[in-house]
């Protein structure tokens, strides 16, 4: 395995650097690596880490999911054809929810057999739906910008973040975004977080009972988006942190929207996920490899 040194990229004034690298510290676990994993692949996204101990992600243009196990570190096709899959994750009840460049949100059974769980909206086809999050009352909520399609294919006119609740509803919540890429929830669940590629910010919405959002504003915003990345997938730690793919790296923002760093990759980084039986480790897919590193907090997970 090829071993990189974790590089801090600040993204504070530099009156604010040595803070900065401090609260970073107390993030990263002492003395941890950017370590690849596996390698050889088109384009990485989709990271979720599988309750029996393995990783799956998805490589969309190969139209394939793949399972890496860190026991026998061996890559394997875990589904063919994936419906050019883009985000994972695994639902209250452990089943594989799929983000799918060909236009629905799968899931994928006990018994294996792969079930549509929502495909248009008021009788249009969705875009390509692209990446999601679970909530506790067991709802998943996904963004569809149309990066899977040619724009002569589009039928809705706007993208958008839905809410798909357990009975199978499918709910607008926004359609003010111009790419909403990664989404995650905070810790308690009364903020739900939505990467604009397009815009290169991520913003933020409060939470409601019932399970709608309003009230949305800037997060943050991450300079230099563009060719060196741009905000995508997204994933949140026990201590409300965000963790954002961008330009050069991961970047961490605090709570309150505060740039702690960035955790450079040496290749530009698409999606992160929490893996191990701890969750202290974030899995990083980014372009052609997969990557990870040791933190010292746990992701935040939707309490089941």
């Amino acid at each position: 395995m090829q071993l990189l040194l974790l590089s801090l990229t600040l993204c504070l004034v530099l009156s604010a650097k040595a803070r900065a690298q401090e609260t970073l510290a107390a993030i990263i676990a002492p003395g941890a690596k950017v370590e690849k994993v596996a390698d050889g692949f088109r384009f990485t996204e989709g990271p979720a880490w599988h309750p029996r101990g393995f990783l799956l992600f998805s490589d969309i243009p190969a139209n394939i999911i793949y399972k890496w196990d860190p026991r026998t570190k061996r890559v394997e096709v875990f589904r063919q054809p994936s419906g050019h899959a883009n985000g994972n994750l695994f639902d209250l009840q452990g089943r594989l929810v799929t983000c799918e460049h060909d236009r629905r949100v799968s899931r994928t059974e006990r018994d294996g057999s792969i079930v549509t769980l929502a495909a248009r909206y008021q009788g249009k086809r969705l875009n390509s739906p692209n990446d999601a999050a679970i909530r506790s009352d067991g709802s998943v909520y996904f963004t569809d910008p149309p990066y899977g399609i040619r724009p002569e294919q589009e039928e809705l006119g706007f993208y958008g973040v839905y809410r798909l609740s357990p009975r199978g509803e499918l709910t607008l919540l926004d359609k003010s975004f111009k790419r909403p890429n990664g989404i995650a929830f905070s810790p308690d669940e009364r903020k739900l977080y939505v990467s604009d590629s397009a815009e290169g910010n991520i913003r933020v919405f409060d939470v409601f009972s019932d399970g709608s959002i309003g009230n949305g504003r800037i997060f943050a915003v991450l300079p230099g988006s563009g060719e060196a990345g741009v905000p995508d997938g997204l994933k949140v730690d026990e201590r409300g942190n965000v963790y954002c793919t961008g330009p050069r790296g991961v970047w961490v923002f605090s709570p309150q929207g505060q740039c702690i760093g960035v955790i450079e990759t040496p290749e530009i980084p698409a999606n992160v996920a929490w893996g191990d039986d701890d969750r202290r480790t974030l899995y990083i897919t980014a372009r052609t490899g997969v990557y990870r590193i040791r933190l010292q907090l746990a992701g935040a997970r939707a309490k089941r």
